[in-house]
């Protein structure tokens, strides 16, 4: 039996120097999630909730409503895309977390944002 409630989340992530300062121990990221709806049911992503760590073991936790301002409504089958951005102070991190999902029949899920790495490409002094 197929899973009803079922997000499939991708993540492609980016260094962004121009707006890092590695001596200021700020080093920027850009990550894209792409968000596809795999299940049977139409849901709505409601809000998010993110652990940031860096090399160092520091957690920012974060949590809010939708992304990047919106609150996409999915239809099985459909997708969603953004971009958006994290800072942390050492060269390399990691970030995961859930997606909190309501379903059209009002069920109340999490889409599972799985690991990723941050990580600034290697620089020569």
């Amino acid at each position: 039996m197929e899973n009803q409630y079922d997000i499939d989340v991708q993540v492609e992530t980016a260094y962004v120097s121009e707006h890092s300062e590695p001596d200021e121990d700020r080093f920027v990221f850009a990550y894209t999630i792409t968000l596809v709806n795999r299940g049977s049911v139409t849901a709505q992503l409601i809000s998010r909730h993110w652990f940031i760590t860096d090399a160092d073991n520091r957690t920012e936790e974060v949590e809010g409503e939708g992304v990047v301002g919106e609150q996409p409504v999915l239809k099985p089958g459909e997708g969603f895309r953004y971009t958006s951005g994290a800072v942390i102070e050492t060269p390399v991190g990691t970030m995961h977390g859930t997606y909190q999902m309501v379903a059209e029949d009002g069920r109340t899920f999490d889409a599972t944002i799985p690991r990723f790495i941050l990580s600034a490409p290697r620089t020569l002094h």
